[in-house]
């Protein structure tokens, strides 16, 4: 296939809609049981898209509601801070911010959510009418959305409704499994029918394997969601594969030294959206989604600093045996 002229979105700002929460966690190697104290930060998988498209120079708004409370103040300020526009962002006096505790172990990260009756879990179709949308070039989604409420699911499948070509701006859609969020037996059929109907779906192979098949490939995956213009399948730590209608380009991954694993989803899929919406090939954008995963890697929190300016455009620029040998040594 011709890797260099996948279809990509019109020029255009970015639209993220969905839920952040305020996230407290201990510092690795402590865990909640031992840990004497705990650090504040904010966590949500469509802002955490967000903050990295704005890293990266896209201009981007979140759409979301929060908790006239303390915590809802510091997650709107965080997210502003990091370049996004937050003034699309309302405040519900009766509903509070959610919260997210994260718990380090050997095991890996366990993650208790306590986001019920929250103020985003009241979002609604309604703020599909928002004037952001108007003028965007893509509109970001997550399956974290239409697990939190009734209304949460009517927004992601209006979003959704239109046939693409019918479509305003295109429409991404990470799968992003969180199987504490729903009922029994309802994922599976939910997430696979939402992730069809995007241009851009991005899902990772254990979550895909998790949710419609033990034994399924990466290219299992793309025959189940044959919708999308692109399908993305992460395999973890070893690399990604970008499906078209011309076939399949697959990047490896990069090394690196994991600190913490949460976040490094949003942020690849938030790197390889930078490329694409840029005009690059889709080997440029499965590098840039690499790249901008390591970054949240090697944090704590969800949000990392990227690499500089020239070392991005230097691993950009590496032929695909460099790139390879790159990835055995770890990204610092």
């Amino acid at each position: 296939m011709s890797a260099a002229s996948p279809w990509r979105p019109a020029p255009g700002p970015v639209v993220c809609v969905g839920e952040t929460m305020a996230a407290m966690s201990p510092a690795p190697p402590d865990t909640l049981d031992s840990a004497e104290s705990v650090r504040l930060s904010v966590a949500g998988a469509e802002s955490n898209v967000a903050m990295y498209l704005a890293d990266h120079g896209l201009p981007v708004s979140w759409l979301s509601a929060v908790g006239d409370d303390a915590l809802g103040r510091r997650v709107r300020e965080a997210v502003g801070e990091a370049g996004v526009d937050v003034t699309g962002v309302r405040t519900d006096p009766d509903r509070p911010t959610g919260l997210l505790l994260k718990d380090p172990g050997a095991e890996g990260t366990r993650v208790h959510y306590y986001r019920k009756g929250s103020a985003a879990s009241a979002l609604g179709p309604g703020v599909l009418d928002d004037d952001r949308l108007g003028g965007a070039a893509l509109l970001h989604l997550t399956g974290v959305t239409p697990a939190l409420s009734g209304s949460c699911r009517a927004l992601v499948e209006r979003a959704l409704h239109a046939p693409p070509e019918e479509r305003p701006h295109a429409v991404g859609f990470d799968v992003n499994h969180r199987a504490a969020l729903w009922p029994p037996d309802t994922a599976p059929s939910v997430l696979g029918d939402l992730a069809d109907r995007a241009d851009i779906t991005f899902v990772g192979l254990d979550e895909a394997q998790d949710l419609w098949g033990a034994g399924l490939t990466a290219a299992d995956v793309r025959g189940l969601l044959s919708g999308p213009r692109i399908l993305v399948v992460k395999d973890g730590g070893r690399g990604a594969t970008a499906f078209t209608e011309d076939g399949a380009c697959t990047v490896p991954a990069l090394r690196t030294d994991v600190v913490e694993p949460v976040g490094a989803g949003d942020a690849f899929a938030a790197g390889f959206l930078a490329g694409l919406c840029r005009g690059a090939g889709l080997t440029r954008a499965l590098r840039l989604g690499h790249i901008t995963a390591a970054s949240a890697l090697r944090v704590v929190g969800d949000h990392g600093p990227l690499p500089d300016a020239a070392v991005i455009e230097a691993l950009l620029g590496l032929t695909d045996e460099e790139w390879r040998e790159r990835g055995q040594a770890p990204m610092s």
